[in-house]
């Protein structure tokens, strides 16, 4: 990628996993980045590393809590227009279906829904004008296959699936693509720590990521979690030129975790 055809590349929630995963392969591959997190010194720290493995490109750390209006709003103001935005900030955890107050409901759907919807109606009139842009909602398995033990989280990123369509109809024939992808169970710092919470302390890893898929996620053909950057390759392909004829697309990177032949 030269000069003249650099883009401004935008990753949410990319101080980690599969956010920093995906900020490297576009840094690797010329782009400037803008790494966000919540925590500065974090934010800062991941920018650092990503700069460092790439080699070249530009890459700049913004810290903001997008889970926010203001936290948006402060990271609209450092950046103003970006040519490929990857809505991937979201949180998770375990809780009983009874047990998950209206407090929680609300600050899933603030994070995981609200954050991206915000972000895509800064940014994709500005892509519209220009005639290319690129939106990626990083939705889940979880959003066709409604995990019991979390049905806030599966909700929300169903809820995504629904925005990311409607959004690619309203940028329809502009030369700017909107779509999701799906990952499966994925080796993040977060998934490490959900998986010994749920299989048990003092258990090696390795063991205990075979117990989890081996129990909770059967279906999985890999038989293994996923790599941050397995997903991020695609997500690298959904943001490029190559891209131009998906778009409105839900597309799954989930080791075959979901039991269809079909998206």
């Amino acid at each position: 990628m030269n000069a003249t055809t650099r883009r401004t590349v935008l990753v949410t929630g990319s101080t980690s996993g599969i956010g920093e995963a995906t900020a490297a392969a576009f840094a690797r591959d010329g782009a400037e980045v803008i790494v966000n997190g919540r925590d500065p010194g974090r934010t800062k720290a991941a920018a650092e590393r990503i700069l460092a493995a790439a080699g070249n490109g530009e890459v700049r750390a913004v810290a903001a809590d997008v889970s926010t209006a203001e936290g948006v709003r402060a990271l609209t103001d450092a950046v103003p227009d970006v040519d490929v935005l990857v809505n991937n900030a979201a949180i998770f955890d375990a809780r009983p279906a009874f047990e998950i107050t209206d407090e929680e409901w609300s600050r899933y759907f603030e994070t995981n829904v609200l954050s991206g919807i915000r972000l895509t109606r800064h940014y994709a009139p500005g892509m519209v004008r220009r005639g290319w842009g690129r939106v990626v909602f990083i939705s889940s398995e979880s959003a066709i296959n409604t995990p019991k033990e979390m049905i806030h989280y599966g909700a929300t990123k169903t809820t995504q699936l629904a925005v990311a369509r409607g959004f690619a109809l309203e940028v329809a024939g502009t030369g700017v693509t909107v779509n999701s992808v799906l990952p499966g169970p994925t080796l993040t710092p977060g998934v490490r720590v959900f998986i010994a919470d749920r299989v048990g302390e003092g258990v090696p890893f390795e063991e205990a990521e075979r117990r989890f898929i081996a129990e909770e996620r059967p279906s999985s053909l890999l038989g293994r979690l996923i790599r941050p950057e397995e997903v991020a390759s695609l997500v690298h392909y959904v943001g490029s030129d190559a891209a131009s004829a998906t778009t409105g697309a839900a597309l799954r990177v989930d080791g075959g975790v979901v039991s269809s032949i079909v998206p």
